[in-house]
């Protein structure tokens, strides 16, 4: 009671006076610099005076002012200042956390004013870092960087604000081991990344040119997920396309194709592998058909027929090669064929094999003159897709994978390829007669891993043209 009377009789005697608080500041750091013993104490009351001016008008910065002046003084004259130390240690705390948001708000807020006709292309995991590619070469002012640490939830969050849009809807993206990360226009004029874990990350990043490169690892002390070989093969969406892709399953139905080591379809496995690759490449936002989905007979002109109804960027087929028995233990290998007309006998030999089902009709002029006349404006782009997809395949199996062999990109008279209107390729995923290959080919990892390649293959020729 007796300390509520004392602090109001104070503040009555401030407000008689009507000091402002400018002046009594100015004249308590004018006693607070003289070095008599009599001067300390008037400049110790004349703080305190202030503080409890400042705890009524709930001035902050005064209040800062004047518990600053309380401590040194209170420190000279050996007075306890214990109370008004720590509360201005809180006071400072809080004030610095004020100024570096203000900061940041002022920062972004200057990033406003730079143009913001940057547009994000495309977004793609390239060795383990996140690649976000623009249409125009990046400033230094364009990337802000900071870190959050939220006491609540009791999660870190690695923010990048970019100075561009996107082209699409907000992305949640995956990597392994980080818990989230997600890619959203946070205003009109900013892009914003956040990376969020319940462990610290180590984060770092680079520009190139018009790429920001960003490299996530997270620290020692984090559990790390097992994750399923399924969820690992399936990358985020790439915002800068909107393609449509038709996957063809070869043969089915009637048609078996070739009948490989211990009785296994060639239709069977490559439906498996096909699956596997529609879901890839839906997971990376890509429009996908299939020619078929489950067992069942389609002509090979009726395949093409269908990619070109679609509208389809690309045309992908799916086939498995054969030998006789006594070559089985010595054929293997991978191997990508575009459409045109060869002059390697082996060619001309798969492309028969394939061919079988659906052209017995034609006769070999028939078919060379039939070949010659379609799809030649194709043969350039369907060659470096072929390339793209058989570099894709053989990097992602031979990660896991010992003796995987690289057959080469050829061209071959395959009649499923004419007629699409878009580059066009046939894919041999292995020989079906070949014991070893034979049981990689219906192991469902190995055909994950064999979707997970095509998908890269995909990815790479579409960044590449």
């Amino acid at each position: 009671m007796i300390r509520f009377v004392v602090t109001f009789f104070l503040l009555f005697i401030i407000s008689l006076y009507g000091a402002d608080d400018f002046e009594l500041l100015k004249r308590a750091d004018g006693y607070a610099k003289s070095s008599t013993k009599a001067n300390q104490f008037r400049a110790y009351n004349d703080y305190k005076n202030i503080y409890l001016r400042a705890l009524m008008n709930e001035d902050q910065k005064l209040k800062i002012c004047a518990l600053e002046g309380i401590v040194k003084c209170g420190t000279k004259l050996h007075i306890d200042v214990s109370q008004y130390s720590d509360e201005l240690e809180k006071l400072q705390k809080e004030s610095s956390t004020v100024k570096k948001q203000k900061k940041i708000k002022q920062k972004q807020s200057s990033d406003i004013r730079v143009s913001s006709s940057h547009k994000l292309k495309s977004i793609r995991w390239r060795d383990g870092r996140l690649v976000l590619s623009f249409d125009k070469k990046l400033r230094n002012n364009q990337i802000n960087y900071f870190k959050l640490y939220d006491t609540k939830k009791k999660v870190y969050k690695y923010v990048f604000d970019i100075h561009a849009s996107m082209l699409t809807k907000s992305q949640t993206l995956k990597k392994q081991n980080i818990d989230k990360i997600k890619l959203a226009q946070f205003n009109p004029t900013t892009l914003r990344l956040v990376i969020q874990d319940s462990a610290q990350v180590s984060i770092s990043f680079k520009k190139e040119n018009k790429q920001l490169i960003v490299n996530m690892v997270p620290k020692a002390g984090k559990k790390y997920s097992q994750t399923p070989e399924a969820k690992s093969v399936v990358s985020p969406k790439r915002l800068d396309r909107n393609k449509r892709i038709v996957i063809d399953a070869g043969h089915g139905g009637k048609d078996p194709g070739a009948i490989g080591y211990k009785g296994y379809r060639e239709k069977v496995v490559v439906l498996q592998i096909a699956k596997e690759l529609n879901s890839i490449l839906k997971a990376r936002g890509y429009t996908v058909f299939m020619t078929r989905d489950d067992d069942k007979f389609i002509r090979l002109r009726n395949r093409t027929k269908y990619a070109n109804r679609k509208k389809a960027d690309l045309f992908i087929s799916i086939h498995a090669n054969a030998v006789s028995k006594k070559q089985a233990h010595k054929a293997y290998g991978i191997e990508c064929y575009f459409l045109d007309k060869s002059r390697s006998s082996r060619a001309k030999k798969v492309a028969a094999q394939e061919n079988s089902a659906d052209m017995s009709e034609m006769d070999f002029y028939g078919k060379q003159s039939f070949l010659s006349t379609l799809n030649s404006h194709n043969i350039v782009a369907s060659n470096k897709l072929a390339i793209d997809l058989q570099r894709g395949t053989l990097a992602s199996l031979r990660k896991k994978y010992k003796n995987v062999k690289d057959a080469g990109v050829r061209p071959a008279p395959f009649w499923v390829l004419v007629g699409a209107q878009m580059p066009s390729v046939l894919v041999e995923v292995g020989f079906i007669t070949n014991p070893k290959e034979a049981k990689r080919l219906v192991d469902r990892q190995y055909q994950k891993r064999m979707a997970l390649g095509l998908a890269n293959g995909v990815e790479r020729y579409f960044l590449n043209n």
